[in-house]
């Protein structure tokens, strides 16, 4: 996606379909709740980001984003051992109810372990579990994506500690009205744990890559990367941060509850445009 100063220039295919939905009069799909993880890790100067591109058959297959999915009905009625902020916290950080809080957290920690083998749990509230790569930790891991088991089971199977507090709250997106999928998603930051490394485990993504969030911006605006608003967005928020450390700094002043909706111009004349409201 090119960026300028006058916004974020549409790819083809979404403005055919915005035209398409403008002349039908089409009603807007309703969203469905989701969350997203951006993995971070240190390197020896700065940090990197964790990207998946979705596979083209998939809904905005082709772009790169963060690893992430759709709430599931076992992510609120889940009983779990959990560590750090309640859902009760979570609500008023993600502007919901308490049991919605918990379902967007468990779903953030399920997603990032279904589609980049990463476990944000440990035996108890100060650890975190080491190495998950093993063949043992995979067949439970596709247990798991394909829905025969689930993520309660998977920890409480384990004696396993939900680290909630390894997710920090970051902000919230809104699809735009005219694309008939649609999600209100919950943006989270995540460190990679020591002892873990991502792993190219899910089939809804077809490349990965750990890259720099200002590289990352650079080979978008160059073309060489694909990405939706909200994903060039956030990279430039966590560069700006600085450092690892910025990034929590500047997590805990975030509002992660008000959401932000890209809305595409469509002027009789000139290049079609994302704007943010």
């Amino acid at each position: 996606m090119t960026i300028d100063s006058a916004g974020f220039v549409a790819p083809a295919a979404l403005v055919e379909h915005a035209r398409r939905f403008q002349a039908e009069g089409g009603t807007p799909a309703t969203p469905r709740v989701a969350a997203t993880v951006l993995l971070l890790r240190p390197t020896d100067a700065d940090f990197e980001v964790y990207v998946i591109r979705r596979v083209a058959a998939m809904t905005f297959g082709g772009m790169y984003a963060f690893p992430g999915g759709g709430v599931d009905r076992s992510d609120s009625e889940a009983h779990l051992d959990w560590a750090g902020p309640t859902p009760g916290e979570w609500a008023d950080r993600l502007g919901v109810a308490p049991q919605a809080a918990q379902a967007v957290v468990c779903a953030a920690a399920r997603e990032v372990f279904e589609e980049a083998g990463v476990l944000l749990a440990g035996p108890n509230r100060e650890t975190v579990v080491g190495d998950v790569s093993g063949d043992d930790w995979e067949a439970a891991r596709q247990d798991l994506e394909g829905r025969r088991l689930g993520f309660a089971a998977l920890l409480a199977d384990r004696q396993l500690t939900l680290r909630s507090d390894l997710l920090l709250p970051w902000s919230r997106w809104i699809t735009p009205e005219f694309e008939p999928r649609r999600f209100d998603t919950y943006f989270f930051i995540a460190l990679l744990p020591a002892g873990q490394r991502t792993r190219d485990v899910s089939g809804e993504a077809d490349h990965t890559l750990w890259i720099r969030p200002a590289d990352a911006l650079a080979r978008a605006q160059a073309g060489e990367l694909t990405m939706l608003p909200p994903t060039v967005v956030t990279l430039a928020q966590v560069a700006a941060a600085g450092d690892l450390a910025g990034v929590a700094r500047a997590a805990a002043d975030r509002d992660a509850a008000s959401p932000v909706t890209p809305r595409l111009d469509l002027p009789p004349n000139g290049e079609p445009r994302f704007v943010l409201g």
